[in-house]
């Protein structure tokens, strides 16, 4: 199981492992009890780990970044419903998080969803190939505008000679239409 496939599902316990997705939901396992299910769309919502960013004082860092500072330190996990114990826990952990924006729910989401990494052996790590894509997209991109700005630069003044033979041509292609006379009873 990798880490860019895990997933959480809005409404519904735990993390899951995103097996396939369809245009209406999607087809996920769980990675409490292994129960394959189809979540739909159309109710639920799916976030990637991935994808979530925790809010800290400086910019906003990726769930990656806590979940690693977790594992590296030799801190106990607290427990889940002591909220004090929470917040002096990641305190020590990553001293840098907004617990002004980051509440205690979300505090005890990350110990859960750690606990549940841990005992399935997920190993934590962003995915490269994103990375690798990003890197590789934005320079295409700054080349390729550009270009697509010259073509239609050049496309313009040819359109424009093409309208104006046709406006040209027109008058002596069409007939002139008969008009339609207006009767007293119509």
């Amino acid at each position: 199981m990798e880490y860019n496939k895990i997933i959480a599902v809005t409404g519904l316990p735990g993390l899951y492992e995103l097996l396939s997705s369809k245009s209406d939901g999607a087809i996920v396992r769980s990675l409490d009890d292994k129960s394959t299910r189809f979540v739909s769309s159309r109710i639920h919502n799916f976030s990637h780990l991935e994808s979530i960013e925790i809010y800290t004082v400086r910019e906003n860092v990726n769930l990656v970044d806590i979940l690693k500072a977790m594992e590296s330190s030799a801190e106990k996990l607290p427990d889940e419903k002591d909220s004090v114990a929470l917040k002096t826990y990641f305190t020590k952990v990553y001293p840098d998080l907004d617990f002004s924006r980051v509440y205690s729910s979300d505090l005890k989401k990350m110990i859960k969803w750690f606990s549940v990494l841990k005992t399935n052996d997920i190993e934590i790590k962003l995915s490269e190939v994103d990375a690798a894509e990003e890197a590789a997209e934005e320079p295409e991109v700054a080349e390729k505008a550009p270009a697509k700005v010259k073509k239609e630069k050049a496309a313009a003044p040819v359109k424009e000679k093409k309208a104006a033979a046709k406006k040209e041509a027109a008058p002596a292609d069409e007939k002139p239409k008969a008009k339609k006379e207006k009767t007293a009873e119509g």
